[in-house]
C-alpha cells in the first residue's frame, strides 16, 4: 500500500503551494520520518516528476470541472489532493483510477473536510469519465 507515500507527496505538493516549488530536504524528511521504504521513495520521486511536468495542464483540468469554484479559489489542501491523484490518474498506469479516487477522499478527509472529499471525489470521477 501507498498510503503513507501519498500522505507524503501530498505534504510536498501543499507546501509547494506556498514555496512556489517541490522541497527537496521536506521530501528527505518525510521519507525518514514516515519509514518509507524505496519502493514508497520512488513513488514520491515519480509523481513529483510528474507534476513538474504536466502541473499547468492539470491545474487546467481543475479549473474546467471544478463549476462553482475557479482553480484559484480552491483550498491549498484540495488542490493539492486533486494534483496528486490526477497526476496518478493520467500518468501512472500501475495505479487503477478507483484507487486514485479513493485516497484522495482520504487524504482530504485527514486533511481538509468531508465536504472536500466527496467535491474531490466528485470532480476526479467526473474527469476519468472523458
Amino acid at each position: 500500500m501507498r498510503t503513507a507515500a501519498r500522505e507524503a507527496a501530498f505534504k510536498i505538493v501543499f507546501a509547494s503551494r506556498f514555496t512556489g516549488s517541490f522541497d527537496v530536504e521536506l521530501a528527505k524528511t518525510l521519507e525518514k520520518a514516515d519509514h518509507l521504504n524505496k519502493d514508497d521513495c520512488e513513488y514520491i520521486k515519480n509523481i513529483l516528476a510528474v507534476l513538474s511536468v504536466h502541473e499547468k495542464e492539470l491545474l487546467q483540468l481543475i479549473d474546467a470541472h471544478s463549476c462553482d469554484f475557479a482553480e484559484s479559489q480552491l483550498f491549498p489542501a484540495d488542490k493539492s489532493v486533486l494534483l496528486l491523484a490526477l497526476a496518478e490518474i493520467k500518468y501512472l498506469d500501475d495505479i487503477p483510477d478507483v484507487v486514485s479516487i479513493n485516497e484522495a477522499a482520504n487524504i482530504a478527509s485527514k486533511y481538509s473536510s468531508p465536504k472536500s472529499a466527496s467535491f474531490i471525489s466528485g470532480i476526479l470521477s467526473e474527469i476519468i469519465k472523458e
